[in-house]
């Protein structure tokens, strides 16, 4: 077994190779505290006619990591979590730019998350294992590869932040790279400033290249002898033939404001060019697709780079026309339609109770999430017909990069005790869904009376990057970002940035394209949010009546058997009476649930009447319960559905200005009668008297009972 060591802020990180996992074409186990994760990499033979790299991340959750039995009957892990499909998405980007491009195995990598210590995330730490089982095989990589986490307590930048700092911190940024350069950037944040953003990108940046330095003399003295890429022979004079007869046919098909136009009038081209070739280069039908979709990158590139010219025709800043809606389903609980070009998403929001929060069964810190947001991306959106099996990993990125965006504008529990759900439905797509599903959540959660401390709005930016020069692309649309180097999408406040995630497809990109997309986007998303702001500039002040009407108390929590009752006796008896729905938490907190407003008043009215508290010094009218010899019980707070009533005792010397000589000669049972609380003792009694009351009147001159 080879050992290798360094500390990242402040903790051991320990790297072991050639001890577990020896089948795999390369394997290390990274230890960062009591973080453990086994990251492998495996791959297979080549398979000829791929036209894409078949690269799979697995992130591999295991409940003993925390000394925690999977729940349900079962009892074992079942279907990844979301949060285990964010995290191999995380694995996978920085990594799938640095292979070889005729590279066309099946490559694996699993990431095994063994043992977590919650100060030491095992997200990055597998991102750094993946660089080292990919360095030490026979896999062709140009890593290393490294990740940490960037916070923001107190002003201040801190790597890779302890769960205590977590709860402090402004920021949660993942940034990978390698010693050259960034390739991958995602978090969010609390408002923070662009400026204060970009230093935080590159204060991660220097310590990725610490960590960079550190896998070097692992893939030194590790490393096997790299597979060969076989590349495709092309004929030079077919291809100068093709581009030939080919580039004035494309130039003419790619310059088209409309998406489905487009792609038609390019069909049109390739199918004309391969028609054309089809006898003079006979079964040379994929080398000439190759060639066609290699020179309509170059063209399209080009037209950015070189003429600041885009297919569509709009400048390089300029964001496509905006059409904002609200209130567009009448029954939903709040509605938003956003369209962008032809990009359309509809967020629908709904309002629940607060134990319909969702539980989460994964190693993450959160236990439970209030606030919920879902993607959707029917095929129909890009108008293809495919099967349609449940939210995608890019389903499950998207709606958890958009659910990033709006929580650091959701209210809190105290604040607005419903749970929140939005679903963003993508009804039309091209490019920049997600950040369009930013957009029309917050109109809809405006539309549904939550009071979001600020809009949000989104953007995507894209890179052209030539040798000398690059280009950035505000508002980019798909051919763009199939085509383009970066697909950066940036979400914020007029304040600040709230989530932002960046892809990079080529070897990274430095501190000045960075600090330009950022600036970029800035302008862009205050533009978008202006458009916004014209359909709902704030929160509507009423809920829609179709909403669950939300009561919140306080009570003593030694009052919760109160209200339940033997058996759930009296709240079941609420519930009936008043038509809401009663949660009650240990720490006292009661929430009523009721579909309308005057449900709602009727429950709490029962249970303030239960709950009420008996005052020194008030006057009630009662009903005498009981006689004694000394004296009459009197019930001064009537019982409620089934519950116990507040009674006090009228001592006889207390039922008149007179002598009483027998409590009968004053009072009888069922009697209706006014009498003051004096006192309450220390095991609670509650002592009355009548008398008080009689001698307060005649002091008043108003007779008892008036």
């Amino acid at each position: 077994m080879h050992k290798y060591q360094i500390e990242v802020a402040g903790r051991p990180l320990v790297v072991e190779v050639g001890q577990v996992a020896k089948q795999a074409n390369g394997s290390a186990l990274v230890r960062y505290g009591d973080t453990v994760v086994l990251v492998t990499a495996t791959a297979s033979s080549p398979r000829e006619g791929l036209d894409f790299f078949p690269l799979t991340v697995e992130y591999e959750e295991k409940q003993y990591a925390i000394g925690r039995i999977p729940g349900g009957f079962i009892k074992r892990e079942g279907r990844a979590t979301e949060n285990a499909t964010l995290s191999a998405r995380q694995i996978d980007r920085p990594i799938r730019p640095l292979f070889p491009k005729g590279f066309k195995n099946d490559l694996q990598i699993v990431a095994t998350i063994l043992s977590v210590d919650k100060d030491n995330s095992p997200d990055i730490t597998s991102i750094l294992g993946a660089s080292v089982a990919l360095g030490v095989s026979d896999i062709p990589f140009a890593g290393p590869v490294a990740a940490v986490i960037v916070g923001l307590v107190d002003g201040q930048l801190i790597i890779n932040p302890t769960i205590e700092q977590h709860h402090d911190s402004d920021l949660h940024l993942v940034v990978a790279g390698t010693r050259e350069a960034i390739m991958m950037v995602e978090g969010h944040a609390n408002e923070v400033p662009e400026n204060i953003m970009l230093d935080a990108i590159f204060f991660a940046h220097e310590e990725i290249k610490r960590l960079v330095a550190f896998q070097e003399p692992i893939y030194a003295e590790l490393s096997k002898p790299k597979m060969e890429v076989a590349a495709v022979p092309i004929d030079e004079e077919m291809a100068a033939a093709v581009r030939a007869f080919g580039q004035s046919r494309l130039e003419e098909a790619v310059k088209n404001p409309d998406k489905k136009s487009r792609e038609a009038h390019m069909d049109e081209a390739r199918a004309a060019i391969l028609a054309h070739f089809k006898e003079v280069y006979p079964e040379q039908d994929k080398n000439i697709a190759s060639i066609v979709d290699k020179q309509m990158k170059e063209i399209v590139r080009h037209m950015i780079l070189e003429d600041g010219d885009r297919v569509d025709g709009r400048k390089l800043d300029e964001i496509r026309p905006i059409a904002c809606e609200v209130g567009f389903l009448p029954r939903p609980h709040g509605s938003g339609l956003f369209t962008r070009g032809q990009t359309q998403v509809l967020s629908v929001v709904t309002l629940g109770p607060l134990r319909e929060n969702q539980l989460l069964d994964g190693l993450t810190i959160a236990e439970s999430k209030r606030y919920i947001h879902h993607y959707n991306f029917p095929p129909y959106s890009v108008g293809e017909t495919k099967p349609m099996r449940g939210p995608s990993r890019r389903d499950s990125g998207h709606g958890a990069l958009a659910e990033r965006a709006l929580l650091a504008v959701v209210p809190s529990e105290e604040e607005f005790p419903y749970t929140i759900r939005v679903v963003s439905e993508v009804l039309e797509s091209n490019g920049s869904s997600s950040m369009g599903s930013v957009c029309g959540s917050t109109m809809a959660l405006m539309h549904a009376g939550v009071p979001i401390k600020a809009p949000v709005s989104g953007i995507a930016m894209g890179l052209v990057k030539g040798e000398d020069k690059f280009a950035i692309l505000a508002d980019i649309q798909g051919i763009e970002d199939a085509l383009g180097d970066m697909d950066f999408k940036l979400a914020g406040t007029a304040k600040g940035v709230t989530a932002l995630q960046m892809d990079i497809k080529i070897f990274g990109v430095d501190r000045e394209i960075v600090s330009a997309a950022l600036a970029k986007a800035k302008e862009g998303r205050m533009f978008i949010m202006d458009k916004m702001l014209e359909a709902i500039d704030k929160p509507n002040q009423e809920l829609s009546p179709y909403a669950p009407q939300m009561i919140r108390m306080q009570i003593n929590p030694d009052k919760i058997r109160e209200v339940i009752g033997p058996g759930g006796k009296i709240i079941h008896k609420i519930v009936a009476e008043s038509g809401a729905k009663i949660d009650i938490e240990d720490d006292g907190s009661l929430f009523i649930i009721a579909t309308d407003e005057e449900s709602g008043k009727k429950a709490r009215s029962l249970i303030e009447a239960i709950l009420a508290e008996v005052e020194v010094g008030r006057i009630y009218t009662g009903t005498v319960k009981r006689i004694m010899d000394f004296g009459a019980f009197v019930e001064i707070i009537p019982g409620v559905l089934g519950s116990s009533g507040k009674e006090g005792l009228v001592h006889i010397s207390q039922l008149d200005e007179a002598r009483v000589n027998k409590v009968e000669d004053v009072v009888k049972i069922g009697d209706k009668i006014e009498v003051k609380v004096t006192e309450i003792d220390r095991q609670g009694r509650v002592n009355l008297s009548r008398k008080a009351v009689l001698r307060e009147a005649k002091a008043a001159g108003t007779p008892a009972g008036h």
